[in-house]
């Protein structure tokens, strides 16, 4: 049951990351963290859905 939080909580700090806000000498940064964000987010949703899935049909 906390593997499930666990992704839940990376999917949120994806989110996190997406939209964080950076001063002005690391602006170059903003890129890196979208990609990162993005791919925790993709990563974990679909771990997430296929622990669901495996719920689901009882395997």
């Amino acid at each position: 049951m906390e593997l499930i939080f666990l992704f839940l909580a990376a999917i949120l700090s994806g989110f996190v990351l997406m939209s964080v806000e950076l001063v002005s000498f690391l602006s170059f940064l903003g890129p890196i963290f979208d990609i990162v964000g993005s791919l925790a987010m993709i990563i974990f949703s679909l771990a997430f859905i296929y622990k669901a899935l495996k719920a689901l049909f009882g395997r």
